[in-house]
């Protein structure tokens, strides 16, 4: 049964995920991170968020970091002022992500819960749902994703999606030179049908990892777009970027801010930004 395979494949790319956590806290630094209290992230997402929030801060708001991983945006979120909980499908991420947060001294909540299981694990609503930075690949189903968010969000609350651009995706991703090579689907692949990585590493250790395969589905913008508006929210801004914040391609290069494609390279979106709001009652 197609379900049935679907839930395989999500349960393969949960135990991959519980098993990069040890080889993220060390790439991230998260240690050094939960230690310092100064160590504040996300400027980029706060400065796209802020002309739609009140007072242009998330400070005072009740904030659902879904797919939180580790939690280090989610403790970024807590030391800007949110009133914030974080949510992931791997315990191996939210065990970790909570003792980070008990470390940081940072009040936060940490649920293991699947993005669509996340409304009633919550029971609760928030100002805001904050989801960022390779989220999207990892879902087989929009439109689940869509209608959970609208559970949770208050009348008036809004998403923020932060993510990379599914161009992005189309792009072969092994090449050891500067040209962008398009080899992948950019439309939606069947649930039941996803591509499929065998590598068994991941951008941030070189470690071969023993759970080695994972799936991931794309989405295009009419589908991303689609499954917001079809669950009743409103499109409130949209962008497109040109830098991203880690290494998709090795040709990339830091400069301005973010990883960005070779001088002389086609021009390419690799990042997109949207947030969507519930209407208020």
């Amino acid at each position: 049964m197609p379900a049935e395979q679907t839930a395989e494949q999500i349960a393969a790319n949960m135990r991959n995920w519980d098993e990069r956590v040890a080889d993220h806290v060390t790439a991230y630094g998260a240690e050094a991170f939960a230690d310092d209290p100064n160590a504040i992230g996300l400027d980029v997402e706060v400065a796209l968020l802020a002309p739609h929030l009140p007072g242009g801060t998330v400070a005072g708001l009740d904030v659902v970091h879904l797919q939180c991983h580790i939690g280090t945006d989610t403790i970024s979120l807590a030391r800007r002022g949110a009133r914030v909980v974080g949510t992931d499908l791997s315990g191996e991420a939210v065990a970790t992500a909570t003792a980070l947060a008990e470390r940081a001294g940072i009040d936060a909540t940490f649920v293991q819960a699947a993005n669509e299981d996340a409304p009633d694990a919550l029971g609760r609503t928030f100002d805001l749902v904050y989801t960022t930075v390779g989220v999207l690949t990892w879902l087989p189903d929009l439109a689940v994703w869509a209608e959970a968010i609208a559970r949770l969000l208050k009348p008036g609350g809004a998403l923020f999606l932060y993510d990379g651009h599914p161009f992005l995706y189309t792009f072969q991703f092994d090449r050891d030179d500067d040209q962008l090579v398009m080899t992948e689907p950019y439309f939606a692949l069947a649930a039941d049908a996803p591509r499929r990585f065998d590598d068994g590493t991941t951008y941030a250790s070189a470690s071969r990892m023993s759970n080695a395969t994972t799936y991931e589905w794309p989405h295009p913008l009419s589908e991303i777009f689609g499954a917001l508006l079809g669950a009743g929210l409103q499109i409130e801004a949209f962008d497109e970027h040109r830098s991203m914040p880690w290494r998709a391609l090795p040709s990339m290069g830091w400069r301005e801010g973010g990883f960005r494609l070779p001088d002389g390279a086609p021009d390419a979106p690799l990042m997109f930004s949207l947030i969507a709001r519930r209407p208020a009652d």
